[in-house]
C-alpha cells in the first residue's frame, strides 16, 4: 500500500509542476495499476488461506466433536483415527513421506494431518542437503515477518554459509563482496560469527586450523537442516517431539519397573519385558508406585485373599492357585519355575504382608 502512496505522491507533483507531459502521467498511472492489480492478487490469495485454515479448523473441531457419543464402535473408530493421525505425524516426522501420505488417504484424515507444512519442508530440506540455499531462504523471505517476531537467525546463517561455499571455491572477492551485501545491521550476537568467518579470507580452503576446518566440514549443511526444522516447527507452533513418541514414552515409564531389568523377574505379560521395549525404556524413568502389590510370576495375576502368597523352601513366591494347580498335574510334586528344584505342597508356607 506505501507504494501506491508513493506513487500517488509522485502524481501529484508532476501535475504541479510546470510542464507536465501526457507521457509521464501515463507511466506513473501505469505503475499504480500494476500495483494496485498486485494488491488484488496478494488480498484474493491471503483469502484463500484463510478460507481453507478456516474448513480445516472446522473440520478438526467436528472430529473432536464425534468422540461425544454414547456409541462403542464409533468411540472404537474415532480411536482408530486418533491412533492413524499419530502415525501420520510421527512418519512425517522421520521422512517416511510416502508412507505417511498412503496411511492418511487410506484413512481420510489428510485435513487432520500437517501434511502440506511438512510437505513444503521436505522440499526445503531436500535442497539444503543438496547444498543449495536458494529454496530456504525463499521460505525464510515468506515468513519475513513471523521470522523476525521469533528473532530467528536462519536467514543470517544461510547468507554465512553462501559466505564459506565462496571461501571454499576460493571466490574470495566475490565473498567480499556477499559479506558488504548481507553482513549489515547485525545483532550482537552475529558480529563475532561474521568475525570469525572473515579469518577465512586468509586460509586456504583445506587449512587444518581447527576452528576455520571446522567452518568448512561439509556437516554444516546437516546443522541447516537441524536449524530449519527447529524453527519449521515454532513457526507453526508444532512440539519439537511427536505425540508418538511422547505417548510411548508416558506408556513405557508408567510400566517400567526395576524387576524388567532382571532375567530372573521378567514378566511375559509385561510390554517393558520385551526385547526391544526393554532397550527403548533403559533411559525412562521407573513407574511411582504409592501402592505396590504382589503379582504371581506363574499366572501374572495379583495375590490377595483369593490368592494367597505361598513361600518355597528355596525362598521363592508363588501364587497357591498357581501352585496347587501344578502339583494336581504332576503327581503332588512342584517345580520352581526359576530353580528347576522340585518339592510338594507340604513344603509351602504362606507368607503374610504386614
Amino acid at each position: 500500500m506505501s507504494r501506491v502512496h508513493t506513487d500517488l505522491d509522485e502524481l501529484e507533483k508532476k501535475l504541479l509542476d510546470k510542464p507536465t507531459t501526457v507521457g509521464d502521467v501515463s507511466r506513473i498511472l501505469t505503475s499504480v495499476v500494476d500495483k494496485l492489480n498486485a494488491m488484488k492478487r496478494k488480498a484474493a490469495e491471503s483469502i484463500g488461506d484463510e478460507l481453507d485454515a478456516a474448513r480445516v479448523t472446522k473440520r478438526r473441531t467436528d472430529h473432536l466433536r464425534e468422540y461425544d457419543t454414547k456409541d462403542q464402535n464409533l468411540q472404537t473408530l474415532w480411536r482408530k483415527k486418533r491412533l492413524d493421525r499419530i502415525l501420520v505425524e510421527y512418519f512425517l516426522r522421520c521422512g517416511y513421506y510416502d508412507t505417511a501420505l498412503k496411511l492418511a488417504k487410506h484413512s481420510r484424515i489428510e485435513d487432520l494431518t500437517n501434511l502440506d507444512i511438512f510437505l513444503v519442508a521436505k522440499e526445503v530440506e531436500e535442497s539444503l542437503s543438496n547444498h543449495e540455499t536458494a529454496q530456504c531462504l525463499a521460505w525464510c523471505y515468506d515468513n519475513k515477518s513471523k521470522l523476525r517476531k521469533l528473532k530467528s537467525n536462519l536467514e543470517f546463517k544461510l547468507r554465512q554459509q553462501e559466505f564459506i561455499e565462496l571461501v571454499r571455491k576460493n571466490k574470495r572477492l566475490e565473498a567480499v563482496g556477499h559479506a558488504r551485501k548481507y553482513f549489515v545491521n547485525l545483532e550482537d550476537n552475529q558480529m563475532f560469527s561474521v568475525q570469525k568467518a572473515m579469518g577465512l579470507l586468509a586460509f586456504p580452503p583445506e587449512t587444518e586450523v581447527s576452528s576455520y576446518k571446522e567452518m568448512l566440514d561439509l556437516s554444516r549443511w546437516q546443522l541447516l537442516v537441524k536449524e530449519f526444522r527447529s524453527e519449521n516447527f515454532k513457526l507453526y507452533q508444532l512440539n519439537n517431539y511427536s505425540v508418538f513418541t511422547v505417548t510411548l514414552q508416558a506408556g513405557l515409564s508408567s510400566l517400567k519397573t526395576p524387576q524388567c531389568y532382571h532375567e530372573d523377574t521378567k514378566n511375559a505379560d509385561c510390554p517393558v519385558c520385551s526385547q526391544y521395549l526393554n532397550d527403548l525404556a533403559s533411559k525412562l524413568p521407573f513407574a511411582h508406585c504409592s501402592q505396590s502389590r504382589l503379582v504371581c510370576h506363574m499366572s501374572g495375576h495379583p495375590l490377595n485373599e483369593h490368592d494367597h502368597p505361598m513361600m518355597l523352601p528355596n525362598g521363592y513366591v508363588y501364587g497357591e492357585n498357581s501352585l496347587v494347580k501344578m502339583a494336581t498335574e504332576n503327581s503332588g510334586k512342584i517345580m520352581c519355575p526359576r530353580t528347576k528344584q522340585m518339592f510338594s505342597l507340604t513344603d509351602l508356607e504362606k507368607v503374610f504382608v504386614m
